[in-house]
């Protein structure tokens, strides 16, 4: 994103650039309870090491930098939204997207509804309280313990794919340029944006483009935490400068 927004402000584009930070997610409530400290703590700790990261390699502040908590009544009606328009229902505290409702779903990732649902689809999560295995969560009832609001369905948090949606539309509109993101986000996370963005502001909104971006290799494999073949970033900038970083990952194509 950074290139390119350099790039289209050079052209004499006037950009907007919004990058949002996730601070309400199942992996910042797991860590709160192993280091001890509240969630918005831990939130806060790594997104401040995360600026710190961008900063070392010179990458652009954005415009405007949205957190899921601070807009939490923006994805609360939103969700209100779908219910009522009869794209979502409410389970026990959930509340889960109707992907059966919503003509078009798997137009991104190229995908068949009903193939989804005969074969692949039906492995995603089981629940017997989803209309269909494809159903995905939009708001969740809290655990005791964590994150809660109360409205309109007792205490409950939002989830991932909800909370991007809220916050495009808030800062950007219903319809925008380009959405960015990595090539595995591509299915089911912006394919479940498109539905839920689409499905409350019309067919022809949402992101006009999309750059999805390839990974960081390293022997022939995907640098991840899992498989331990990573380097952190401060590694990388104690041997090379940050121009000759950011020169060398640019030599390839981004979706490569």
């Amino acid at each position: 994103p950074d290139v390119m927004v350099r790039f289209l402000r050079h052209q004499g584009y006037d950009v907007k650039y919004v990058r949002n930070i996730t601070d309400i997610d199942d992996k910042i409530i797991k860590r709160s309870r192993t280091e001890g400290i509240p969630a918005q703590e831990v939130a806060d700790k790594y997104a401040d090491e995360y600026k710190r990261d961008l900063a070392d390699l010179n990458i652009l502040d954005p415009d405007v930098e949205p957190r899921v908590s601070t807009h939490v009544p923006e994805i609360i009606r939103l969700v209100e939204d779908l219910v009522g328009k009869g794209l979502a229902y409410e389970v026990e505290g959930d509340v889960y997207y109707r992907v059966k409702n919503f003509q078009g779903y798997g137009k991104l990732s190229k995908r068949n509804l009903e193939e989804m649902l005969d074969g692949a689809g039906s492995r995603i999560y089981v629940d017997d309280r989803k209309e269909t295995p494809l159903d995905f969560a939009l708001r969740k009832a809290a655990k005791p313990g964590e994150p809660a609001w109360d409205r309109p369905w007792g205490p409950g948090r939002p989830r991932w794919h909800i909370e991007c949606s809220a916050m495009s539309s808030t800062h950007l509109g219903d319809t925008f340029d380009i959405h960015g993101g990595g090539r595995d986000l591509i299915f089911p996370h912006h394919e479940n944006e498109i539905a839920q963005s689409q499905g409350a502001h019309g067919h022809d909104t949402f992101a006009r483009y999309w750059v999805h971006n390839g990974f960081i290799d390293f022997n022939g494999e995907k640098m991840s935490k899992s498989l331990g073949n990573f380097f952190t970033t401060r590694e990388i900038l104690g041997l090379y400068d940050a121009e000759s970083v950011r020169y060398f990952l640019l030599t390839v194509h981004y979706r490569s």
